[in-house]
């Protein structure tokens, strides 16, 4: 009993489709009904992108990220509506208070819907009952639901807690660890993004535990300090700790033109260029972001910035290109400009999110 008390426990707990959850918690008539926010649609020619959606809407293929033109498109009687930051901020606040109390150990919120809490000194049982807990303070108190994965580490503490989404809990004992990952996905894993699944599919490997047993100097000559990671934690290998989020950060770009200008594809060009740059040294940081901010300055210099925040942390290029590329075209109101920026917060380490790191560049 002694030994099962020592060893480390990490939960995961991550809220169900977060933002819409609340609002139909805050409207219970969209109960049962497709429910996407994001983006104004504009009957299918918005070109902003969904923040989230309902498991209603998903069974219609949408999903976070994907422009809502297309959303709309794949269901145009879903229910559309705007992003509400504060709202969903205050409820997270709520939330994590919950999950604070509860803590019987380290606690590292990571987004506005999930966190991480230490549960070392406790036994297996010990530590579903916690989950349990958790479950039911949210669901009573907050009137939305959540799903808990346990097991040795935050990367199969992560993957456990979608397991069984939504309101489940799935629990990983350390010699279950390498049943339970070999035959998902390789994509499955924190930080393998879109494109890197195709790189490993060149090489043979299609699920974690291809990945698990994979020459570790080939994927590191393919991926860099990055192939190393993914070989370790495909083994079940994730000694990152449990700790408090540090100091928000970001990382970002501008560009100030030599003279002021209205011409939208000069502007546009200028953006993506910066953008580019931008990600690569997210990148390099081993990082990923869940906010985009763009910023933009014009003659008389007036300056006015717009933010996104997108339920996952990501570096996909996609994802933060269609965002970016959003927010710059409300700003753009014909005025002549005279500074572009760009940059990503609400920085996590790679894995420590929910996805994608791609290729490093």
């Amino acid at each position: 009993m002694e030994e099962a008390r020592q060893q480390r426990i990490v939960l995961h707990v991550d809220m169900d489709s977060f933002f819409a959850s609340v609002e139909v918690r805050d409207n219970p008539s969209l109960a049962g009904r497709p429910v996407v926010v994001g983006a104004d649609p504009q009957a299918g020619a918005g070109r902003g992108v969904v923040a989230t959606c309902s498991y209603e809407a998903r069974e219609y293929g949408i999903r976070s990220a994907m422009p809502i033109s297309l959303a709309w498109q794949r269901c145009p009687h879903a229910v559309f509506l705007p992003v509400r930051h504060r709202r969903y901020t205050e409820v997270s606040q709520h939330v994590m208070a919950i999950l604070r109390r509860h803590a019987r150990g380290a606690f590292q919120q990571v987004g506005v819907d999930e966190a991480y809490l230490e549960c070392s000194g406790c036994t297996y049982e010990e530590a579903e009952a916690l989950g349990a807990a958790i479950r039911s303070d949210v669901r009573a108190l907050e009137g939305i639901t959540c799903s808990v994965g346990i097991a040795p580490n935050k990367t199969i503490a992560k993957i456990a807690s979608d397991r069984n989404k939504p309101d489940g809990m799935t629990v990983v004992r350390p010699d279950e660890a390498a049943a339970f990952l070999a035959p998902l996905p390789v994509g499955t894993m924190p930080g393998v993004g879109k494109k890197s699944i195709p790189r490993l599919a060149e090489m043979g490997i299609t699920t974690i535990g291809d990945l698990a047993r994979a020459d570790v100097q080939a994927l590191q000559g393919s991926f860099g300090k990055w192939g190393v990671i993914m070989h370790e934690r495909a083994r079940g290998i994730d000694d990152r700790p449990v700790a408090p989020r540090g100091e928000r950060k970001s990382i970002g770009r501008e560009h100030t033109f030599g003279q002021d200008t209205s011409d939208r594809e000069t502007i546009a060009r200028t953006f993506e260029e910066l953008l580019t740059d931008t990600i690569r040294s997210l990148r390099r940081h081993h990082a990923l972001s869940r906010t985009v901010t763009v910023k933009v300055r014009y003659t008389g210099f007036v300056t006015k910035s717009r933010a996104q925040s997108l339920p996952r942390p990501t570096d996909d290029r996609e994802t933060l290109g269609i965002t970016g590329c959003a927010l710059l075209d409300e700003l753009l109101t014909g005025q002549p400009v005279r500074l572009v920026g760009v940059a990503l917060s609400s920085l996590e380490p790679d894995g420590g999110g929910q996805t994608r790191i791609d290729d490093f560049v």
